[in-house]
């Protein structure tokens, strides 16, 4: 085959396997490009414990250019796709309009906070979707706690202790099981500092859902060891419940209780990235309609996977595959075979996967996972999830493991690094995994 360019636009589970299969596979007969706004590759699942102060932001982020070789890394955000040109037009870091071409394009942008018409939400919670959102939520639960130490207002204190989960899916579980123990131990330091916290004002986390259960989409008997693994830890779950109005004071249940918190996480789901609506092609739910070989209909050169594409799910004939890792990943490997199909190297198959089981990390020895169907709890599962991490980590799989080595024997460390404001991370923003700077707009102009 003549050398051609192949562009991958959006470096999450589904592009970065694209990429690695690619580079693996073809070894320099195709230039490989791969468009990011960061240069790193983000492990999703184990942001949770970043917010927490169990691990470091470096060890959840794998560098692009030291695992991808023979891939060319352009960082920019891409905002336009010509599909009649074959091009694509992005916004480099600096605020400059770039154009690439391409002989081949996939798309796999991924996917932002979803967002439900509730009054005050927008404005005063915080999602958790990228990197910037887990290191403001670390800073902003460390730094109420010590506000708390030090309020004179008995309900001021009990407030600023208060953290309110709208979302008991996959990423809530896990944020409020890894949260209580984070703020747990915070309130144990600051108890041992003079003055310290009021004897009455305990953390209090809550997780609200409008289902019956947590994790509403997972198989029950992991629901149920959730359930029981957060309550025991002091966890207050409120499922059939949602918030109706949200307020820098607090939030107004629909049950009309209103609940004083500095501290609304916004988990209740994800929603393809707003770059799929601007290509003016059919979409399902918001999703890019593709085929069951993961090509874009009538647009042979253009492929798409991952949250961004609605992809037929051949397990469950007239449904879609949902928007997990484990099928990203998978969909990634066989966008890159069949991309070498559409150029006579290989013969192009139908992506088809069945879920071989799901891991929830509940902090601590505590997990819940279902390997192959075999329902595990405790500490057993907390092996399986750890071990599970690490195999599908693409790096730093001794950093990761260290950092838990040490929490097991070491005292967990809270300090507010300071380097994010809640005006940072919008909750309503295109690109989560990059923080909005003040003033970056104008230096930019300068620059360019």
């Amino acid at each position: 085959m003549s050398r051609s360019r192949i562009v991958i636009v959006g470096a999450g589970f589904a592009g970065y396997q694209t990429a690695r299969t690619l580079s693996r596979k073809l070894r320099g007969a195709a230039e490989i490009v791969l468009v990011n706004p960061n240069d790193y590759f983000l492990y999703l699942p184990l942001l949770p414990e970043v917010s927490a102060g169990l691990l470091e932001a470096r060890r959840v982020s794998v560098s692009l250019a030291g695992t991808l070789p023979r891939v060319r890394l352009v960082l920019g955000e891409v905002h336009g796709v010509d599909l009649d040109g074959q091009a694509i037009s992005y916004t480099d870091p600096e605020g400059r309009e770039k154009r690439l071409g391409y002989d081949r394009l996939v798309l796999t942008v991924g996917s932002v906070n979803k967002l439900l018409p509730i009054p005050g939400v927008a404005e005063h919670a915080v999602g958790f979707r990228g990197m910037p959102e887990a290191l403001y939520l670390r800073d902003h639960i460390s730094r109420q706690i010590a506000l708390a130490a030090n309020a004179e207002d008995p309900e001021e204190c009990r407030a600023r202790c208060t953290f309110v989960v709208v979302g008991a899916g996959y990423t809530g579980t896990e944020v409020a099981a890894h949260g209580k123990m984070f703020t747990d131990s915070l309130a144990r330091q600051h108890a041992r500092s003079a003055g310290g916290l009021r004897a009455d004002a305990r953390p209090r986390w809550m997780l609200i859902d409008v289902a019956d259960r947590v994790l509403p989409g997972l198989d029950e008997k992991l629901s149920r060891t959730a359930d029981r693994v957060l309550r025991k830890r002091g966890v207050e779950i409120r499922t059939g419940t949602s918030v109706k109005e949200a307020t820098r004071d607090g939030v107004l249940l629909n049950t009309g209780e209103c609940v004083p918190t500095r501290s609304l996480i916004w988990c209740v789901g994800v929603r393809p990235d707003p770059l799929v609506e601007q290509l003016g092609l059919p979409t399902e739910k918001g999703r890019l309609v593709v085929d069951e070989y993961l090509n874009v209909p009538g647009h042979p050169k253009v492929f798409a996977c991952g949250d961004a594409a609605a992809v037929p799910d051949l397990t469950k004939p007239g449904e879609y595959t949902p928007m997990t890792a484990q099928h990203a990943h998978r969909q990634g490997r066989t966008a890159a075979n069949n991309i070498m199909a559409s150029y006579g190297i290989g013969t192009r198959r139908p992506y088809k996967h069945s879920d071989l089981g799901f891991v929830v990390d509940l902090g601590g020895l505590q997990a819940a996972a279902n390997p192959f169907n075999i329902p595990l709890s405790g500490p057993v599962a907390n092996l399986v999830t750890r071990g599970y991490h690490l195999a599908a980590m693409p790096g730093n799989r001794i950093r990761v493991a260290a950092d838990w080595a040490l929490d097991a024997v070491l005292r967990r460390q809270a300090v507010q690094l300071g380097v994010l404001d809640a005006w940072s991370v919008p909750l309503d923003t295109a690109s989560p995994e990059t923080a909005r700077l003040r003033g970056e707009q104008e230096t930019a102009g300068q620059r360019g």
